[in-house]
């Protein structure tokens, strides 16, 4: 027996110095074959800036006390970030597992038994016997689950926070949205009043003979039910927007109070460019690094699967039956084993386990690239649209401002004078200013929305 071990032993070490280089025991590094894997590699090693934009705490950058209420309770209500963070805890107890793998399984089986030979008393026999059984991870194939089940925590956990960070701006772009929405609202309602009271005065000209026709009364008389036509548009969409929050916040339907103006402080320290230790903090560039990682271990578990298994069992109990006796009392047994299962007629399906694994792990890499690629490509655009907006912003100013002193000025001339074109000049400007002033409101929620998906794009949310 103890040749037998020592020659098992031998064997399993000498492997392991043989396979100590073909990749099983080779633990996960970040990828540097690309210029962007490259990039987040170096960026991985830099210290973390705690001034960052996307590492401010949300309350940092949400100040307003309405909004920061929802985005509470959207937090502690909302389905999807609970079952993220199920997951991570779904995630921890598999690591759990894989670690408890390393250690021996034990086997209790008590039995008894009762017999009777040609009218003979009943001759009862027991046994009471333990089996402990331990796998010696020789070639690695214990150590990749581990990793791996460890990398899938991961991954869950920067899921979990993407969940976390995707509802905060969710429920700070609907709110705003809803603010948005409620000001075109008020704004389109009182322009609606206003043209009520032009088609009466037009009325009222055309029944005085001041150079009004019919033709110019009907027309803005169309133009004041496309006004409210657009009022119930805006209606239909407040009534979603409102459904919307309610589904974030995982309640019943119902109006939400929000501010009335469109709005968000930035902090000072927007840029033109973003460095990429900035992008590395992102969760869904650490989920996809993760699920790289995780595929990385499986490719490593498929060419464990080539090599052996050694499984070392050790047994013992107390019985009163030995061989054909019956002895009593009874007395203690001990055995020792030891196994070496080799997968001499699956190579070819270790073969094939290996080539999907493979594939994976290419296709985990390419989506990680893509991830990072993204990553870039969101914070850009949200910083330029916040950049923009500011310059649109200024402009629609100036042409408010013209279009405000034009109504005035047509609506005098309307009123006073004896031309019969003057009607048209009203129209246009009273059209020209109100899609100016809704503009307006689209501009800043497109501001108040750059700085929200900004804030996203680099991983805010704490």
């Amino acid at each position: 027996m103890k040749l037998n071990n020592i020659a098992l032993a031998g064997i399993a070490i000498s492997a392991a110095v043989m396979l100590s280089g073909c990749g099983i025991y080779k633990k996960y590094e970040t990828p540097t074959d690309t210029p962007i894997t490259k990039a987040y590699a170096e960026a991985l090693q830099q210290p973390v800036d705690s001034a960052a934009f996307g590492n401010l705490g949300w309350r940092t950058v949400f100040t307003d006390p309405k909004l920061a209420t929802l985005i509470e309770q959207a937090l502690e209500n909302n389905t999807d970030l609970r079952n993220a963070q199920l997951n991570v805890e779904v995630a921890q107890a598999n690591v759990l597992g894989a670690k408890l793998a390393y250690l021996p399984s034990v086997a209790l089986a008590p039995n008894g038994a009762g017999a009777s030979y040609a009218g003979s008393d009943l001759s009862w026999t027991y046994q009471l016997p333990a089996q402990l059984s331990w796998e010696i991870d020789i070639f690695g194939k214990l150590l990749n689950s581990k990793r791996g089940a460890q990398a899938a925590l991961l991954r869950s956990e920067a899921y979990a926070q993407a969940a976390r960070s995707q509802i905060i701006a969710g429920v700070a772009n609907t709110y705003y949205a809803i603010a948005a929405v409620r000001n075109q609202l008020n704004l389109s309602r009182s322009t609606a009043g206003l043209w009520k009271e032009t088609v009466q005065t037009m009325r009222d000209l055309k029944e005085a003979g001041r150079g009004v026709t019919e033709a110019a009364v009907v027309q803005s008389n169309a133009n004041y039910y496309s006004i409210l036509a657009s009022i119930t548009d805006l209606e239909m969409s407040l009534d979603q927007l409102n459904n919307t929050m309610s589904l974030l916040l995982n309640t019943y339907p119902q109006e939400w109070d929000v501010t009335d103006k469109v709005d968000i402080q930035v902090p000072q320290i927007l840029r033109a460019g973003v460095p990429m230790s900035e992008l590395a903090v992102r969760p869904d560039v650490k989920a996809a690094e993760q699920s790289l990682a995780s595929a990385f271990y499986s490719t490593a578990s498929a060419r464990a699967a080539f090599y052996p298994t050694i499984n070392i069992g050790v047994g013992g109990g107390f019985t009163n039956a030995l061989g054909s006796f019956i002895q009593n009392p009874g007395k203690w047994f001990y055995n020792l084993t030891g196994s070496l299962t080799a997968p001499l007629f699956s190579r070819g399906q270790n073969i094939a386990r290996l080539k999907g694994a493979k594939a994976q792990q290419q296709q985990a890499l390419n989506t990680f690239e893509y991830t990072l690629l993204s990553a870039a490509a969101e914070v850009k655009d949200a910083i330029t649209v916040y950049d923009k907006s500011f310059e649109k912003s200024s402009l629609l100013n100036e042409q408010i401002a013209n279009l405000e002193k034009s109504v005035d000025y047509t609506n005098d001339l309307m009123i006073y004078s004896t031309g019969t074109t003057n009607y048209l000049e009203v129209l246009t400007a009273q059209q020209s200013l109100l899609s100016a002033q809704i503009s307006q409101i689209n501009t800043e929620l497109a501001r108040a929305r750059s700085v929200i998906n900004l804030y996203q794009a680099l991983g805010g949310g704490r």
